[in-house]
């Protein structure tokens, strides 16, 4: 190989170093551009390490201080809890009663010591102890008393008695003779909560107050006997008082000596009012009074104690009017008797208070369920009236208003406390509306059911068109002429007898005159003749508050024109019969005794001489046979020898009292198979379940000292037997029909 070849393969191979070193040199270059921007990102990513390194530190620096804080408050807390939890049983601790904590498996917690002293210091009852086991110690060892049970007995049924949520309290008496009550609750995590409450002050007090309520009814019973005993020892001398007085009146006396037997009868009634208002508020107080509901007229009801109280207002010059809802029904289901009560208190007290003008009573009534009337009954009078300050407690026991315009008027001042309290009884509301020196308006609220009212009159007809009506009253015009104008009659209203005078010549037809018997300008039978000149052959119908006076006026007058007379205050349903009968009059018959009819025989027990003279002079008018008895044992041997038709039998008698010589007679009748004879009691006894003892034991009728000659006689002529004579006289009728 010459020089030439090896500079040629030299060249070549240069020229190979410098491509290779060139290639080399753009890798070199390629990989530092890599490395470059490799140690870039790494420098980013360092940096950013950092950061978040930083971030760390920072956030595990602030978790440690919150660590440091939550150990620091969870320690507080703790501290907190324990002192909580220290003074907590530290109070329980304070307190007498037991306190003890069980959980769900009946194992016990805690217990402050008053619990723990429950056993005695038994050192096994301590927290972990079983309740089961608690309870087996309790009774073994004689801590509770618990007979008649036996320990195992008592054991369960206190366990079973934990069974049941929520757990009903037990009182136990301890060895000791004191009470607990255990008191146990159920927590929501399912512990039991213990409350052992001494209770042996509460039940000694209980005895002391349960003796004390013995002796206070004992009391009670003592007072009701006294009281009964009282009324039975006044009313037998006040029945001769009042009765000879009452048969006193009715001889031939002077005007003087009238006025000293009125005053004596008027006194002796007046004490009796006081006896009663005493007797029902100690009944009312004691709450031994009981309601007798049965079906009865409120119409009728209403008008019988105007009637009792119509000689007191005719006396005074005052009207009584009554002012009953013509479309209300009359019959109810009430306690009668506490109704007509309540309204002889109402009214009587309107007329005690009131010396002219007038008292109106005024029923109205709303249906307020099917078969109810919700009842309102107001007493209005022209009286004295009360003074505002004074009408709050006007219903109060004692309550009398004392000034000097009602200071003549006496009383017990316990007539409105017991209607109140009577209402209240029945369910209803009592008010009063006054206005001094202007009256007073009392009323009453009752809802009382419908009874079946059936109108026997109701077939006829009202057969008077039209009706001229003469009072000088303008209430009691108002009250006849919506009456009358409802039954569809045409009606004109005068004042006087004069404008009724006028009224009738310009009046065409007129087919019935009402009229008042009294009047400012002429009086009602001198009205009448001349009604009868001027329009002959109309009936005229008088009215006046005492009937005796229009029937004397009528016998002096003789005037075929006079149909008949009412009673005032009018009832309605009279008014009603009264006018249908002016249409068909009633024929006369007149009832011819058959001959050989007996005497009716009456028996009267009764041991007091005064009692036995009144009782014969009530009577003496009656067509009876009467046979008086001084005692039981009389009576007895009387009624075997005189057979009587009805006996009277005072209660209250020597060797054989009433009830004793009625069961006498029962026996007698249920042997021999005799007819069972009416027999009524005669007492003065008027407490709360006399009338149902005396009843039971055998007596038919109840009649309460002093006795009434109208009641007397009226009980007489009801047991009338068919085959004897009627022992009724014209005056017995008249004495009947005055009282109501």
């Amino acid at each position: 190989m010459n020089l030439a070849e090896k500079l040629v393969m030299e060249r070549r191979a240069r020229l190979a170093a410098e491509r290779m070193l060139d290639q080399k040199q753009r890798e070199l270059f390629a990989a530092n551009q890599k490395l470059a921007l490799h140690a870039r990102s790494l420098s980013d990513q360092i940096v950013e390490q950092r950061q978040v390194v930083q971030v760390v530190r920072s956030e595990a620096a602030a978790l440690k201080g919150e660590n440091t804080r939550f150990q620091s408050d969870l320690e507080r807390a703790h501290s907190a809890a324990v002192m909580a939890e220290r003074r907590l049983w530290d109070s329980f601790e304070t307190i007498k009663d037991g306190f003890a904590v069980f959980d769900p498996n009946l194992n016990l917690v805690a217990a402050n010591r008053s619990y723990l002293s429950l056993f005695d210091g038994l050192p096994e009852v301590r927290p972990g102890v079983g309740y089961q086991t608690i309870l087996r110690l309790a009774a073994e060892e004689g801590l509770i008393e618990i007979a008649p049970l036996s320990a195992e007995e008592w054991c369960l049924d206190m366990l079973k008695r934990w069974l049941v949520n929520p757990i009903e309290s037990r009182v136990v008496q301890l060895y000791n003779g004191e009470y607990v009550k255990l008191i146990d609750r159920r927590a929501r995590d399912g512990d039991t909560v213990c409350l052992a409450y001494n209770i042996t002050e509460t039940i000694m007090r209980e005895a002391e107050l349960q003796e004390a309520q013995a002796t206070a009814e004992a009391a009670n019973r003592a007072k009701s006997a006294f009281l009964a005993n009282m009324s039975h020892e006044i009313r037998t001398p006040m029945n001769g008082v009042v009765g000879m007085a009452e048969l006193l009146c009715e001889t031939p006396l002077t005007e003087e000596q009238k006025l000293y037997a009125e005053t004596i009868r008027s006194s002796g009634e007046a004490l009796l009012v006081i006896i009663n208002d005493v007797l029902d508020y100690s009944k009312i107080e004691a709450q031994k009074l009981v309601l007798y509901p049965e079906p009865f007229d409120l119409e009728r009801c209403i008008h019988e104690v105007t009637m009792l109280l119509q000689p007191r207002a005719h006396a005074k010059g005052i009207e009584l009017l009554i002012d009953f809802d013509i479309f209300l029904p009359t019959r109810f289901v009430g306690d009668p008797g506490r109704i007509r009560q309540v309204l002889t208190n109402l009214i009587g007290n309107a007329v005690k208070f009131t010396e002219k003008g007038h008292v109106l009573i005024r029923v109205v009534g709303f249906e307020m369920a099917p078969g109810m009337r919700d009842l309102r009954v107001t007493v209005e009078d022209t009286g004295i009236g009360i003074p505002g300050k004074y009408l709050e407690h006007i219903f109060g026991e004692f309550n009398q208003v004392e000034d000097q315009s009602n200071r003549k008027f006496e009383g017990t001042g316990l007539g409105l406390a017991i209607t109140k309290q009577l209402i209240d009884l029945m369910e209803g509301e009592v008010w009063v509306d006054s206005e001094e020196g202007a009256g007073s308006s009392f009323g009453f609220k009752l809802s009382l059911p419908v009874a079946e009212d059936t109108d026997e009159m109701e077939a006829a007809p009202i057969l008077p068109r039209s009706a001229l009506i003469v009072d000088d009253q303008i209430i009691n015009r108002s009250v006849l002429e919506r009456q009358l104008k409802t039954y569809g009659l045409d009606v004109v209203a005068c004042r006087s007898g004069a404008e009724a005078l006028a009224a009738l010549g310009t009046t065409p037809a007129i087919d019935v005159v009402l009229t008042d018997c009294q009047l400012p300008d002429m009086d009602g039978i001198v009205l009448a003749v001349r009604i009868a000149s001027i329009a002959p052959g109309v009936p005229i119908l008088l009215f006046a508050p005492n009937p005796g006076e229009i029937r004397a006026a009528m016998a002096e007058a003789d005037l075929a024109c006079i149909a008949g007379f009412l009673q005032k205050p009018i009832l309605r349903s009279d008014l009603v019969r009264r006018l249908k009968a002016l249409a068909v009059p009633a024929p006369v018959v007149v009832e011819a005794a058959p001959v050989g009819v007996r005497t009716m025989r009456v028996l009267a027990a009764e041991d007091n001489r005064t009692n036995q003279l009144v009782f014969r002079k009530m009577v003496k008018e009656l067509d009876i046979e009467l046979l008086i008895a001084n005692n039981g044992v009389e009576a007895v041997e009387l009624y075997q020898s005189f057979c009587p038709d009805m006996i009277f039998m005072d209660i209250s008698m020597p060797e054989m009292d009433g009830r004793d010589a009625t069961r006498a007679i029962r026996a007698i009748e249920a042997e021999s198979g005799s007819p069972r004879v009416p027999v009524v009691a005669l007492t003065a006894h008027a407490m709360d379940g006399d009338a149902d003892g005396i009843l039971a034991a055998g007596l038919d009728f109840y009649l309460t000292k002093p006795l009434r000659k109208a009641l007397i006689c009226e009980r007489i002529v009801a047991l009338c037997p068919p085959d004897a004579r009627k022992p009724r006289s014209s005056d017995v009728d008249e004495d009947l029909a005055e009282a109501g």
